[in-house]
């Protein structure tokens, strides 16, 4: 019997240590998570339901929080949020108008231009190949390397010739995604008015979900999350457009060809950090290398401007240092997340690991205080 009650004593110690009781819940969430992977059918509504309603809600969240500080602005003003999101809407009709009027043919213009002078910006990259091939330094670069530039343009050709061939059998799954952009694009009045609306009643009516012990740092948690996210879309979307603006400038006084085109595409590549300029000069290299070797130069000077006063002035002063994540890392969360979620993994790569270090932070902190396991700092004075 006393022997009964030893063992029962120590799995009794054994369960209140706080350690062993977050690893044994650990434990059962692997658990859980194994035994509904081999039964993946039960989630398959869940999928259809997220990849429904996930577009809509992206771009409705992104779309209110640009919004949002106008519409507060109006009714700290004493502005019913009513009519200020009825104004809010109006004056985007309105934009939306002007640009599909003044802004949408020029665009189309230089877009149905660039697509026909394809073949002869094609033909005249073959041609300065041909010719760097035919130098003497190339000559001596290739047999060093050992390269076989027939075999290495064949290779090129048959992966351009497969390329194509992918497209055209990508037709319905484009014309698809399409449709869904469409009806995301429709469906986001509609909740962004709700949204704006009643949008301060949202993070109250999530936390009544919670254990009330849990509301408190639960709250603080949604408002850091809120924060990080607010701040880098408004930041990002904001250094874009002013790297899109400036772009276009200086490719006006060069006289680029296709300059709004060009602009645009460095303007929406913009949105991903670090790799989306590097992305967005491609097009502007081609274009400026087939017009001459000295438009060439022009456009490189104007984006080695542009990246200085963007890097120097412009995110300084609208992104500041709200995110507190490395360089390092946030190119190594981009890289990953693409890998995985592709397009949409890389756009959303940024924010999404903002919000799981928010969570990840908050976590450790409540185990930390809770676990026992870690000593509070102490200063040390000079005397000790």
């Amino acid at each position: 019997m006393n022997r009964q009650r030893e063992w029962t004593d120590r799995f009794r110690i054994f369960l209140n240590n706080k350690f062993v009781l977050f690893l044994l819940v650990l434990l059962l969430i692997g658990l859980n998570v194994l035994v509904f992977s081999k039964v993946p059918h039960i989630f398959e509504p869940l999928r259809v339901l997220a990849k429904t309603v996930l577009l809509p809600i992206i771009l409705t969240g992104i779309v209110y929080y640009l919004t949002n500080p106008l519409v507060d602005y109006l009714e700290r003003r004493k502005i019913k949020r009513a009519y200020s999101i009825l104004a809010l809407y109006l004056a985007i009709i309105c934009v939306v108008t002007l640009i599909v009027v003044a802004v949408v043919p020029l665009i189309r213009d230089q877009v149905q231009g660039l697509i026909d002078n394809i073949p002869y910006y094609s033909a005249q990259i073959q041609v300065q190949f041909e010719d760097l091939i035919g130098s003497e330094i190339f000559n001596q670069i290739q047999q060093t390397l050992g390269l076989d530039t027939t075999a290495l343009m064949n290779d090129l050709s048959n992966r351009a010739t497969d390329l194509l061939k992918n497209a055209w059998s990508g037709i319905g799954g484009f014309i698809g995604a399409l449709t869904e952009v469409v009806l995301a694009i429709i469906t986001v009045p509609f909740i962004l008015f709700y949204l704006l609306k009643d949008g301060k009643k949202l993070p109250h009516f999530i936390l009544g979900f919670v254990p009330t012990k849990f509301r408190g740092q639960s709250f603080r948690v949604m408002v850091e999350m809120h924060r990080q996210i607010s701040s880098y879309i408004r930041g990002q979307i904001i250094v874009s457009f002013c790297i899109g603006a400036l772009l276009f400038i200086g490719y006006l006084i060069i006289g680029l060809n296709y300059s709004l085109v060009l602009a645009i595409i460095a303007a929406c590549t913009s949105i991903v950090p670090y790799l989306g300029p590097a992305i967005a000069i491609t097009p502007a290299l081609i274009v400026a290398s087939v017009t001459s070797p000295i438009m060439l130069l022009k456009m490189i000077v104007v984006w080695t401007v542009v990246q200085l006063i963007e890097g120097k002035f412009i995110s300084p002063q609208i992104m500041g240092k709200t995110m507190h994540i490395h360089p390092i890392t946030i190119i190594f969360v981009i890289l990953t997340a693409g890998n995985l979620f592709g397009i949409v993994g890389i756009i959303l790569a940024v924010p999404g690991y903002a919000v799981l270090k928010v969570i990840a932070t908050h976590l450790f902190r409540y185990f930390k205080t809770r676990s026992g396991l870690y000593e509070e700092e102490r200063t040390v004075s000079a005397n000790e």
